[in-house]
């Protein structure tokens, strides 16, 4: 293995090889905190299109301070299912047993989501593989579709996990963020696309994983890619914070009290806009380490002990800019500060991690880019300067210097 010294530097983990015609997509970013190991996953495919998928790839990364030590890509054969391709990888981590679990769908070859969606016929199944050494070796793959859909998959046109990372609750509660198209309504028995729409729910276990449940749908918005992040009030009352992917040109935000079998109405945040048709974005929660004396910002609706961070395409009409958006008030509205850029350029897919060691905070983020389209490599890279967390808002924090580093070009 060869080692990468990571000090705010960009590393590029995947990589499209033209001359094969392979391509990879998808990022999710998993953080071991007892081995200080990354797990990066990504899909191969056979071309850019979705229909195109073939596998889930994987590379483990040693943390070191702030340089990681990359292995070599491993593609994840067991995570398959024969005559699928399979897609949208989305790992949690069970913390008293140590075990990961990898989330992904498997749909039939070469049936996109659009197909599904005019027909209303689902082709995807809902699937997982495990490991119980920080990722070295992998299960065979569980298929729950039958036991946790069930019959209700009648009306899924077709759905799908994540992607990027999932959580595993305060209450020990593993969530899996998902979404469906779902069939609204039939005209003589056949599905009707208009009648099909998006909607984001969890998966969940209060069983360390050995059993699997579905929460209700988010049905006032459509919505569909969703990333979700637990927050705790002062009162010590959880609060499970949903970020969702719409094509309102804002992002939708939702938020659930009983740790993401239902959420509230969701509504359209106006500080974090959508490209056209909308984009992936990631959202992790974190403590922040403030000086004595210092306190966060006051919220009318009450205040949370943690910090919102999320990462998105900053520009409104393309998939340009990657950046960083910081909330300190999660609760009250218009709270998110203006962007920190950490990728100039053609980028889409992100996934965000928290590292924590002792008092000391860390971020890093997986993500798509290039230099004429996003979809020409996956990159690994550390976003912040841990400095400035500890100093709170003293530090500047409002005026967006969280991230210390320099812009990639």
């Amino acid at each position: 293995m060869t080692e990468a010294h990571i000090r705010s530097e960009k590393v590029t983990l995947f990589r499209q090889e033209a001359l094969q015609g392979l391509t990879y997509r998808i990022p999710a970013l998993l953080y071991l905190p007892l081995e200080s190991t990354f797990l990066a996953f990504a899909e191969e495919r056979s071309s850019p299109r979705d229909e195109d998928a073939l596998f889930l790839v994987m590379r483990r990364g040693q943390k070191q301070g702030t340089s990681v030590q990359w292995g070599p890509q491993e593609s994840m054969m067991t995570a398959t299912l024969p005559k699928h391709r399979t897609m949208n990888p989305c790992p949690v981590y069970e913390k008293s047993s140590g075990t990961v679990f990898l989330f992904f769908i498997c749909v039939q070859t070469h049936i996109s989501e659009g197909h599904q969606i005019r027909t209303g016929k689902n082709a995807a199944r809902l699937c997982y593989v495990f490991s119980q050494d920080g990722g070295r070796t992998w299960s065979q793959t569980t298929d729950l579709t039958e036991e946790v859909i069930g019959e209700d998959l009648v009306n899924w046109a077709t759905f799908a996990v994540g992607p990027g990372h999932g959580v595993q609750l305060s209450s020990g509660r593993l969530v899996i963020p998902a979404y469906t198209y779902y069939i609204h309504r039939r005209c003589f028995g056949h599905s009707v696309p208009c009648w099909t729409n998006p909607h984001s729910f969890m998966f969940y276990s209060d069983d360390l994983g050995q059993s699997w449940v579905r929460g209700q749908l988010l049905e006032n918005l459509q919505t569909s890619e969703c990333q979700v992040a637990e927050l705790t009030r002062e009162d010590r009352s959880p609060v499970l914070y949903c970020s969702a992917r719409s094509q309102k040109r804002y992002r939708a935000e939702a938020f659930s009290m009983d740790q993401g079998d239902r959420f509230e109405d969701a509504s359209l945040c106006k500080e974090l806009y959508e490209p056209p048709n909308g984009c992936q974005g990631s959202v992790v929660s974190f403590s922040p380490v403030l000086d004595p004396g210092t306190h966060p910002s006051s919220s009318s609706l009450g205040n949370t002990k943690q910090w919102l961070m999320f990462s998105h395409p900053t520009h409104r009409h393309r998939r340009l800019d990657l950046g960083i958006y910081l909330n300190d008030s999660p609760l009250e509205k218009g709270s998110w500060r203006a962007p920190q850029v950490i990728y100039e350029g053609p980028s889409a897919y992100s996934d965000l991690v928290v590292c924590e060691e002792g008092r000391s905070l860390q971020f890093a983020c997986l993500f798509e880019c290039g230099m004429h389209h996003p979809n020409e490599e996956i990159a690994f890279q550390f976003v912040n300067n841990p400095e400035l967390l500890r100093n709170g808002r003293n530090a500047g924090l409002d005026q967006g210097n969280l991230l210390g580093y320099a812009k990639s070009k």
